[in-house]
């Protein structure tokens, strides 16, 4: 960590310049005193990258930032916000700190918080930061989290746990065990330290590999920005051996969606199906990767348009967690029907059908926008058919 980084007139040359060509800013070499060009181009391209995603960091002043990587690997404010609202007590050890953007949340919901990172420099850049934000109540410790816990003797309420998708060679991983730190094979240590941990992982990993690989899992949170799942949040409680339950949340600009279920519920429950009707709903992307199928048909009285179609419909327009649309036509998949509507821009969505969006946009002539929403499915006959919406916001 250069500090020299932090002199006032360093500070205005990183500010002045975050929109810069940074290749020009390379041949320029600016002369500013104990910094490097690449001391300025790391500050430039992280900070740019907190802009949207940390805004808080962005618009502080003094703020030491680490390279590019450990900002794309961060969680960002409004996950790391939904974070704090699941744990509670008085001590919080994070054994994965990385850019402390979890740590940093979890000290408002938290007395105490201990955030372990194994590299001592982003250990250094974390505990200048947190000083600069004003927060007293997390201690930085430069350690492999783990070791920490092996060598330690204290218990927490919780156990935070953001594990490296990346193995010793840097691949990238993605099922547990070849994560770092390795957490099905350390749980017993974990449990040792608290009975309660919290484990964040990326979103392809699949819940039902989750679960083989771990146990006493009491919770699943699937966490979605605006319609993209961001992670997976994994609560164990210690001795736990009831029904897992999945809370599905859409973090949206202006509200947040909850779905909530429990495994069991979605084996037992049915769904009906249909023809398309008035109205059809695509469920958000939290409950898709969920797997809530038959639950979200159940709960919200609305009929499947195929066992493997994850599309609903009905005649009466509901709330609905996802996105809705009024039906203004279905037609048979052939280029007569097609041509007759005449649509020559519209948006298009492909479920359980066989040619993707690029391939019948080619085919039909179809251009990316518009109002008109064009859902390429199969009936419950096996009938490729399109579905005309208009959106309802």
């Amino acid at each position: 960590m250069n500090t020299a980084v932090l002199n006032t007139e360093v500070q205005e040359f990183i500010n002045k310049n975050l929109n810069t060509d940074l290749p020009g800013l390379v041949l320029k070499q600016p002369e500013l005193p104990d910094v490097t060009t690449d001391d300025l181009i790391q500050q430039i391209e992280s900070k740019k990258r907190c802009e949207k995603k940390l805004p808080t960091w962005f618009h502080s002043k003094n703020i030491y930032y680490p390279n590019k990587l450990n900002i794309e690997q961060t969680s960002s404010e409004r996950t790391a916000d939904y974070k704090s609202t699941l744990i509670s007590g008085k001590s919080l050890i994070d054994i994965t700190g990385g850019f402390g953007v979890d740590a940093f949340y979890f000290s408002k919901a938290i007395d105490q918080v201990t955030h372990c990172e194994i590299n001592p420099d982003l250990s250094q850049i974390v505990t200048h930061n947190f000083s600069a934000l004003e927060v007293e109540n997390i201690t930085c410790i430069a350690s492999d989290g783990l070791e920490y816990l092996k060598n330690s003797k204290d218990i927490f309420d919780w156990i935070y746990v953001d594990p490296s998708r990346r193995d010793a060679n840097k691949s990238r991983v993605f099922f547990l065990k070849d994560c770092l730190p390795n957490v099905p094979e350390n749980l017993n240590i974990l449990f040792d330290h608290s009975k309660d941990i919290l484990i964040k992982t990326a979103p392809l990993l699949d819940l039902s590999a989750g679960l083989n690989e771990l146990k006493s899992v009491k919770q699943i949170h699937v966490v979605s920005v605006n319609n993209e799942v961001k992670e997976l949040l994994w609560i164990l409680q210690k001795g736990f051996s009831g029904t897992v339950e999945v809370i599905t949340v859409n973090l949206k600009n202006k509200k947040t969606e909850i779905f909530q279920f429990n495994l069991e519920e979605e084996k037992k429950a049915h769904a009906h199906y249909s023809e398309p009707l008035s109205y059809l709903y695509e469920p958000n992307a939290s409950i898709l990767k969920a797997g809530a199928f038959q639950m979200i048909a159940e709960k919200y009285k609305i009929n499947k348009l195929h066992k493997h179609t994850h599309l609903y419909t009905n005649e009466t327009l509901i709330e609905f967690p996802g996105r809705r649309f009024m039906i203004e036509n279905v037609i048979p998949f052939n280029k007569k029907d097609i041509k007759k509507v005449g649509i020559k821009k519209a948006n298009i969505t492909t479920r359980n059908f066989p040619e993707n969006v690029k391939q019948i946009r080619q085919k039909f002539n179809i251009s990316d926008g518009g109002e008109a929403y064009l859902f390429f499915t199969k009936d419950l006959k096996e009938k490729k058919m399109i579905v005309v919406c208009n959106k309802i916001e």
